[in-house]
């Protein structure tokens, strides 16, 4: 008899103690400070932190839990690269700017405080200086050397995870952070969000048109819902391309119409605005014209004149 060779259960439940650990600090550092000292940042009568930056700090928590754990996590770290991409997608581009927008400025401001810290804080976060260390990061993250050690080291895989989240949280500031002085104008973020989208296309279009295995680490006997290498290589390029780059187009288009559009609906609308004069009445009209003369025509109007010389 020939023995079959068991493989493993990519669905199996493993579970990460790290990633809760994480969440349940974030959340706790989160509440802590909502609590413990949000009531003496703000001034009287005002909101600690409001029901949208409430939301978008759960959101972020879900998403960053969701991306980190079982069972993404262990499909993106084994068996599909797809998925890998999958959770870059969710730490560069969702949850970066959730958690910025879920930071009230005084939150910002008492982290920071105005010494070095929040020095090299603004200088990391000018447009130029995150674009390139995120891009940079982009880059290391789909180098075939990094990726094969990245995803047989777990300790690695982590560790480049977290920088990637940093270095996301660093190019979304000058776009939605907390700090006023750090972000750009609204023309400036969407020039600068096309450019964050030029540098993921050449890994996507790389991994959508690659000959061959390009991460020896993903061609395992087991393949998940029946993918092969080469397409699951290929739908990676596409997450990264749609994830990417259409949905940064998708911000920068937002922003655009959001501030060259302003008034413009209702500029051009045919209903009259609330600020707009009353309507006349008829009668109104009629009293406006008995109060003013009829029209002259040219040639009476030269006869009255020649009228109004002769008189002595």
């Amino acid at each position: 008899m020939i023995a079959q060779t068991a493989f493993p259960d990519p669905w199996a439940f493993q579970a990460h103690p790290e990633v809760w650990l994480l969440v349940a600090f974030l959340v706790g550092s989160y509440v802590y400070m909502v609590r413990a000292i949000g009531p003496g940042a703000v001034a009287a009568g005002a909101p600690v932190v409001t029901a949208r930056q409430t939301g978008c700090f759960v959101l972020a928590m879900a998403l960053l839990w969701f991306g980190a754990d079982w069972p993404v996590h262990d499909l993106g770290e084994e068996y599909l690269y797809s998925v890998h991409m999958f959770q870059h997608m969710l730490f560069s581009y969702l949850v970066p700017p959730l958690a910025l927008l879920a930071t009230p400025t005084w939150m910002a401001r008492v982290l920071l405080g105005t010494g070095r810290t929040y020095r090299v804080g603004a200088f990391l976060s000018k447009a130029v200086v995150a674009g390139v260390i995120f891009n940079l990061m982009v880059m290391i993250t789909h180098i075939p050397g990094v990726v094969n050690a990245s995803v047989e080291n777990g300790l690695l895989h982590y560790t480049l995870h977290a920088f990637l989240v940093l270095t996301a949280l660093l190019m979304w500031v000058p776009v939605c952070g907390p700090i006023a002085e750090w972000q750009i104008g609204p023309g400036a973020k969407c020039i600068y969000l096309f450019l964050m989208s030029v540098v993921p296309t050449v890994p996507a279009g790389w991994l959508t048109f690659a000959e061959g295995v390009v991460y020896r680490h993903y061609e395992q006997p087991v393949r998940v819902w029946g993918l092969s290498v080469t397409d699951d290589q290929q739908i990676a390029g596409a997450i990264m391309k749609i994830g990417g780059s259409a949905f940064l187009w998708a911000i920068v288009v937002f922003l655009f119409f959001k501030r060259f559009g302003a008034g413009f609906d209702r500029d051009n609308s045919y209903l009259r605005r609330a600020d707009a004069p009353g309507t006349l009445t008829f009668d109104e009209v009629t009293r406006a014209f008995e109060r003013s003369e009829p029209p002259l025509l040219e040639a009476e109007r030269g006869t009255r004149d020649e009228r109004r010389h002769e008189r002595p």
